[in-house]
């Protein structure tokens, strides 16, 4: 596994294939006041690409590229905060997407707990520390512990996807989660324009 940062947008040519797993960290929780910092993405080859955000950025050409590409499934856990984070920075929409989280409350009815942690843990047996979740992102250089953090939100987003997806097409719901996230994107739009 490895973990590669770069400055302010992904390297040319870079391809990740057709789906992605993203996730952002950002300053705070409130996207119009806390800067976006940190974009991380995954192909689910065990290795992590994170792009750090300069205070006042607001062009990444090759991470928009793809954040608007038709062909590239985004997946997502909470994608509505993090579409919702890198379209008020960079104004670019992110779709088609996907978020485990939505898929995990339409399938997992039996339980309140929808954080990433606990659905690594029940479904694919693998335990992240969250411990770095609280944690200064606009730093100039980021940490090692940062680092690992940033990319454990990444790497197994393709696994557990596929592992809700049984559930899903099981319980005979996935049409319905297809139409959420078809409706993301709008969600995050609303968020942006004060629609809580």
């Amino acid at each position: 596994m490895t973990n590669k940062v770069y400055q302010n947008d992904l390297p040319d040519g870079l391809d990740l294939g057709p789906m992605v797993a993203i996730d952002c960290e950002t300053m705070g929780l409130h996207p119009h006041r806390d800067r976006l910092c940190l974009v991380q993405l995954s192909n689910g080859n065990g290795h992590a690409h994170l792009v750090q955000i300069a205070r006042g950025q607001t062009e990444a050409p090759n991470l928009c590229k793809l954040l608007e590409d038709s062909d590239v499934l985004k997946l997502f856990h909470y994608g509505r905060f993090d579409i919702a984070a890198m379209l008020n920075t960079f104004g670019a929409v992110t779709a088609p997407v996907y978020c485990t989280k939505i898929a995990s409350r339409l399938i997992r009815t039996y339980t309140d707990r929808h954080g990433l942690a606990k659905l690594l843990q029940e479904l694919l047996s693998v335990d992240i520390s969250k411990q770095q979740q609280s944690s200064d992102w606009g730093a100039a250089k980021l940490t090692k512990a940062q680092i690992d953090y940033a990319a454990s939100d990444v790497l197994y987003l393709h696994r557990l996807r596929d592992a809700l997806n049984v559930m899903l097409e099981r319980e005979d719901r996935m049409e319905m989660a297809q139409a959420c996230f078809d409706f993301l994107p709008m969600r995050a739009k609303l968020d942006l324009a004060g629609w809580p």
